[in-house]
């Protein structure tokens, strides 16, 4: 009897996942307030084996100990030395020294930590209570959409790594332009930042020009509608449109989107002007004329200082003075 095919990847049905998946997230969270996320900081496993470097044999190895490390307990091989104690977790493949007995397997402990705290991570944004031990490659598509919301951004980097692999399925766009639109995680900056980021060529995600509509409609009322920039989330929104889309659909939403009640929606906005002209010269003269009148509208002194520049910097044809910053950002 011949087995039937497994039904074909929806990406409606990935969309409805992920706003079922918001919504379990925002009653886990108890609240809606945007998170702001740390830097990336890469992540690289295994770590160069120490002992390598001491030339320890093979035949060192001949003695056994533990080690615990975040209420789990670790088997570990240890070889003891002239240079002193050298200890090898194999189930985690990391290794310490030491002086001491004692002190390599506290060596051992801390340096397994930035492992663990990685895959509990990834498990908590999955709902498992094991750490996840496993490949984000391995994952289902629902899966890698739910770990752009990681609060390990490097997480989130390697989750929009294995969905931009998979664009050939052109099943992501509906869900990553939900991303853009959620108002209620708060991990929604970091995840908009990875979903901004792929949608810098944009058409290898959304498959067609309704989508594609959707998605520049979801980066503008993200820029019109920003009650912050955490992760620089806002700023990306407006590099993308600018630097990315300026031909056809840049000029005009950014210009649009000056007139944001956001200072930081019109902050993105007028740096992503900037990078309209410096793709499409055509529109040098209506972008300037534009940034001028905004001068006389715009009402935060800082960003009327910034709008003066900008505006002189594109009419003279050369880099733009530094982006501001707000006094709470810091």
């Amino acid at each position: 009897m011949s087995m039937s095919k497994p039904p074909a990847l929806s990406a409606e049905q990935l969309r409805l996942d992920l706003l079922r998946y918001i919504e379990q997230e925002v009653d886990r969270y108890g609240s809606t307030d945007a998170v702001k996320p740390a830097h990336r900081v890469p992540f690289h496993w295994p770590p160069d084996a120490i002992s390598y470097r001491y030339h320890v044999l093979a035949s060192d190895w001949t003695e056994h100990a533990n080690y615990t490390c975040m209420d789990e307990l670790f088997p570990t091989r240890v070889a003891h030395t002239e240079y002193g104690y050298f200890g090898r977790c194999e189930k985690l493949w990391h290794e310490a020294r030491g002086a001491t007995l004692e002190e390599m397997l506290k060596n051992l402990s801390e340096g397994a930590k930035p492992l663990l705290k990685r895959q509990y991570a990834i498990a908590k944004c999955l709902g498992a209570e094991k750490r996840y031990v496993g490949y984000v490659r391995d994952l289902a598509p629902t899966d890698l959409l739910k770990l752009l919301y990681c609060d390990e951004r490097d997480v989130t980097h390697e989750a929009r790594v294995e969905i931009e692999k998979h664009g050939s399925l052109r099943v992501f766009g509906p869900a990553l332009i939900e991303v853009l639109k959620d108002t209620r995680h708060p991990y929604r900056r970091s995840a908009q930042w990875a979903v901004l980021d792929m949608f810098e060529d944009l058409p290898s995600i959304c498959r067609t020009d309704e989508e594609q509509l959707a998605a520049i409609e979801a980066m503008k009322d993200l820029i019109y509608n920003a009650t912050d920039d955490h992760g620089r989330a806002i700023y990306k929104a407006g590099v993308v449109i600018g630097g990315h889309l300026p031909h056809e659909h840049g000029g005009p939403v950014l210009m649009e989107c000056l007139s944001s009640s956001s200072k930081y929606g019109r902050r993105a906005a007028i740096h992503g002007l900037f990078h309209v002209v410096e793709w499409n010269p055509s529109m040098l003269g209506e972008v300037v004329e534009r940034l001028k009148k905004h001068i006389g509208d715009e009402t935060d002194p800082i960003l009327i200082e910034y709008t003066k520049c900008m505006a002189r910097d594109i009419e003279a044809g050369r880099d733009h003075v530094p982006d501001p910053f707000f006094p709470e950002e810091g």
